[in-house]
């Protein structure tokens, strides 16, 4: 019976790859990857001879359809990436939802994650956590999205490349403050992996001495508002709106506010949105 699996792979250490992948990915008629290069060299260390075909974003649409047919026929398709738990910031997406919608069984092998790795060595919370992917690469649609994330009390979870990963942290540092806790985690199961945590201040004082080397991929964690230590505004504004928000709608709040603070509106009403979702409506 033909299906479709999902598996994992590691994504640095060769160690962590797991028994049950390995032989997935020998008994799979195909193993579609993005890049085959590289995946046929991670095949070979296991000694996996299964077909490889290529599944990229540039003909995810085209190879969808071929696998789609090769299921039909009845063979097994094994989908990796080039590291860790596939669609997760890679193609894949659209391949398991036609595979469901043509009432292929879909089953997850799994095994490595930059993500879940990265949080798990954090210290942040861990209860509730916000993957975003990769920040938009310019910088005034960066501060523009990180300003949307503001006043999530969620860690936040990125992916970053060596050679933005000093934008992003400047501009973490002017949206969200120079103190907010952040996590660099580079180059993770890898020989040259470092884990550092701090003040997004200090991270970014530690990539100009180079104590951080702007080398290899970036998991990049930001703490939650609630999780960060508040500039002495924010806290005073988190404070009144704690006062007002039992008493009034939250844009009347913010507006009050704005007046007493002179913070933004926008900003203040969005915090009371979410301080009454959260139900944290007693003063801080």
């Amino acid at each position: 019976m033909s299906c479709l699996y999902i598996v994992a792979t590691p994504i640095g250490n060769l160690d962590d790859m797991t028994l049950r992948a390995i032989q997935v990915l020998k008994d799979a008629d195909v193993v579609a990857a993005e890049d085959t290069r590289h995946s046929r060299s991670l095949l070979d260390h296991f000694g996996v001879t299964s077909r490889l075909v290529s599944y990229r974003d540039h003909n995810e649409a085209a190879a969808t359809q071929g696998l789609l047919t090769l299921m039909a026929e009845g063979q097994t398709i094994a989908l990796i990436s080039d590291a860790g738990t596939p669609l997760i910031s890679d193609p894949g997406y659209r391949l398991v939802q036609a595979a469901l919608a043509n009432g292929i069984q879909v089953i997850p092998i799994p095994g490595a994650s930059a993500v879940i790795a990265a949080l798990s060595v954090s210290g942040m919370a861990t209860d509730r956590f916000s993957f975003e992917g990769f920040l938009p690469a310019k910088r005034v649609a960066r501060q523009s999205y990180l300003q949307q994330l503001s006043q999530e009390s969620q860690t936040l979870v990125f992916y970053e490349a060596p050679h933005r990963i000093r934008g992003a942290l400047l501009d973490i540092a002017e949206v969200l403050g120079e103190d907010r806790q952040v996590t660099l985690a580079r180059e993770l199961t890898k020989r040259f992996e470092q884990v550092w945590h701090g003040p997004v201040g200090e991270a970014i004082a530690h990539l100009e001495s180079k104590y951080i080397p702007e080398r290899g991929e970036f998991v990049l964690l930001v703490a939650g508002i609630g999780n960060a230590r508040l500039s002495s505004e924010q806290y005073e504004a988190r404070r009144i709106m704690g006062l007002l928000l039992p008493e009034m709608p939250p844009r009347r709040a913010a507006e009050i506010a704005s007046q007493i603070t002179g913070e933004s509106k926008k900003a203040l009403y969005d915090l009371a949105v979410q301080m009454r979702q959260q139900d944290k409506l007693a003063p801080i």
